[in-house]
């Protein structure tokens, strides 16, 4: 389903300023932010793709690393400006470095990978359907 992701920041008036659109996405779910102060984008079907700080398009992880997705279950980006992808059918969550090939960081375990988020001490939390849990993973960079 064709959508758009839309990017703002708040005055002090609580006024949007500096509005910005990505249009042309296929059904985006999860937005986090993306390397260099941009914003990475999961579609429903399919990819991640990339954006850059002034919300321009860069690429899409698939196309770039020839990965193949399956069903996205969220995103996020870690300190070392690295994309972290949560997919829920295959039930895995993989790390995107820059400049390398995609890595598994954690597929034993994970029934129904739901969310992803990265602490700033580099702990990897991963949000479980299945079983109800947060799981949390120490110093994901040691697991890559």
């Amino acid at each position: 389903m064709p959508g758009a992701v839309h990017s703002f920041t708040l005055g002090p008036a609580l006024e949007p300023l500096a509005p910005a659109s990505m249009m042309g996405l296929e059904g985006p779910c999860w937005v986090g932010l993306g390397p260099n102060g941009g914003l990475a984008v999961s579609e429903e079907f399919g990819d991640v793709r990339l954006f850059g700080s002034a919300r321009q398009p860069l690429c899409s992880l698939g196309d770039l690393t020839g990965h193949h997705f399956g069903t996205l279950a969220g995103v996020c980006t870690d300190a070392a400006g690295s994309v972290i992808v949560a997919d829920e059918q295959r039930r895995q969550v993989t790390l995107f470095p820059r400049a390398r090939a995609p890595i598994c960081l954690v597929s034993e375990g994970l029934r129904w990978p739901l969310g992803v988020a990265c602490a700033p001490q580099g702990q990897l939390m991963v949000a479980d359907a299945e079983d109800g849990y947060i799981k949390v993973y120490q110093s994901h960079l040691e697991l890559a």
